[in-house]
């Protein structure tokens, strides 16, 4: 340990954001990062204590606490703080493939269980993880290592998200030949389409790209298989496939007027903005353009949020955003102790964003859409919402939420996003190679496992688990690499953890 007092000799301090309305003005990324010298200080707060959840990734009240791939978090702050930096990236390596990604849009499950958040504040992780590998890019260490050895075997992914890579990066280094397939014109996945801009640059998906193409990985773009290429080629061609085309269904609002024209799902329009960007600067217009319109969004979380702060960029005239549960409260609950997520109201960029622009939280809590409402020429010109209230249910003894007659309101709408996350595989895909579904609509497998009903197919990712985080995505990538290299080899050497 570096500086055992170092936890009470400095604050923390994190990079400085843009203000609000000059961010809004581009969609770029907008934080100012520390100078080497006082981010090592950050890595001196560390207190490298005896049991670091910060890297426990564990599961406690049904939520994650510490990081799921259990990046060795003490070792690479000490290393930081005492400037050894190359040795601070090999160790951060060991573990994620990724921090490029992670650093950038991860929530940080690290910090929350950090020992110094329990009587003040966390050791600034991510921001340390983020100096770690930009410096290592900067330095010329960060480049491609490509294996020395091929073993002949041959393995096809279908879906280049954050899971489809981590599980590439991990067999190509095992010195197998993999071949990616994307259905999109650009390799990332939702790392590419799904994250705005301004909170991932594209370029940095781009220059990660880059490395695994010259450590051997092959990336196919445009193909969508089990459309444009039939399941059964990929079977013959390759020793073994690994479906992560992610839980790519979103979940729709059926209510009278859905057929309104001005009606979205946010990841349709997270898309079309982002491509458009990247093509042509928005001079192609193939986006859905907010400009002077009321812009109603049904979700909370990062997407409802990305859907506010594009839609500010973009000049929205009002933006609301319908959330159907409680607000959190702003510091943790008696019954929410540490080292659990701590289950308290976060306000985000977008937000943050929509305050200054218009003045106040663009949130209404507790809250569902009744009705949307049409003019006549069936253009959406308002949401109808009503409260709602939990209520016990006598039989069951369950909370349900119930609408609270006579709280509707109207909400004038011209653009309706609805961000309201996803409901598990697309079927054409699991049609395509006959492998089985849960109730949940995620590829089943034994728990713990990765291997599908389909001899030689594996599946990852959101099409595995559900819907989650990138990190998640990524240790579920590294799992499902190792489970395919001892099907190929009869044992395995990557590490997992």
């Amino acid at each position: 340990m570096g500086k055992p007092t170092g936890f009470m000799e400095y604050r923390r301090e994190v990079s400085k954001a843009q203000d609000p309305k000059k961010r809004i003005k581009h969609f770029n990324e907008f934080h100012e990062h520390l100078p080497k010298e006082q981010q090592q200080l950050q890595g001196a707060r560390c207190m490298e204590c005896g049991v670091p959840f910060c890297q426990s990734g564990m599961m406690i009240c049904g939520m994650a606490s510490g990081c799921p791939l259990h990046n060795l978090v003490p070792e690479w702050n000490d290393l930081v703080y005492t400037g050894n930096w190359e040795q601070a990236y090999n160790r951060l390596k060991k573990t994620n493939n990724f921090p490029e990604f992670t650093s950038r849009v991860c929530p940080a499950l690290c910090e929350a269980a950090c020992t110094c958040g329990l009587n003040g504040d966390p050791v600034s992780t991510k921001e340390n993880e983020y100096a770690i590998i930009e410096n290592a890019y900067a330095e010329g260490y960060a480049v491609a290592n490509p294996p020395k050895v091929r073993t002949g075997k041959t393995i096809a992914i279908v879906g280049s998200g954050p899971s489809g890579l981590a599980a590439a990066d991990q067999l190509n280094k095992r010195g197998h030949s993999v071949t990616v397939f994307e259905r999109s014109d650009r390799i990332g996945g939702l790392l590419m389409y799904g994250i705005p801009n301004m909170k991932l640059e594209k370029q940095i998906v781009d220059r990660k790209k880059k490395i695994m193409e010259e450590e051997g990985v092959t990336f196919v773009t445009g193909v969508d298989v089990g459309r444009d290429m039939k399941a059964d080629k990929l079977l013959r061609e390759f020793d073994r496939v690994i479906l992560a085309c992610g839980a790519s269904n979103p979940r729709d609002i059926k209510v009278s007027g859905r057929d309104a024209k001005g009606i979205y799902f946010a990841v349709d329009f997270l898309k079309a903005n982002t491509k458009s960007l990247l093509d042509s600067d928005f001079e192609d217009k193939q986006y859905v353009d907010t400009k002077d319109k009321h812009v109603v969004i049904i979700g909370g979380g990062d997407t409802g949020n990305d859907c506010v702060g594009t839609s500010i960029r973009h000049g929205a005239k009002s933006v609301t955003q319908i959330e159907m549960m409680p607000k959190a409260p702003d510091k943790r609950a008696e019954n929410n102790p540490w080292p659990e997520w701590p289950k308290v109201c976060k306000t985000d960029y977008g937000q943050e964003e929509a305050i200054a622009v218009y003045g106040h939280d663009p949130r209404i809590y507790e809250s569902t859409v009744k009705e949307f409402i049409k003019d006549k020429n069936g253009n959406l010109k308002a949401v109808k919402i009503v409260k709602l209230a939990w209520e016990k249910d006598a039989a069951s003894g369950r909370m349900n939420m119930k609408e609270v007659p006579g709280s509707e309101q109207e909400i004038p709408a011209d653009i309706v996003l609805i961000a309201a996350g996803f409901l598990g595989t697309q079927n054409y895909i699991a049609d395509a190679f006959g492998v089985e579904l849960n109730e949940r609509t995620n590829v089943k497998t034994e728990t713990g496992k990765y291997q599908t009903s389909r001899e030689n197919v594996f599946v990852t990712g959101d099409m595995h688990r559900g819907q989650s985080l990138v990190v998640w995505a990524i240790r579920e990538g590294r799992e499902a690499a190792r489970a395919v290299d001892e099907s190929l080899m009869g044992y395995s050497n990557l590490v997992v953890q």
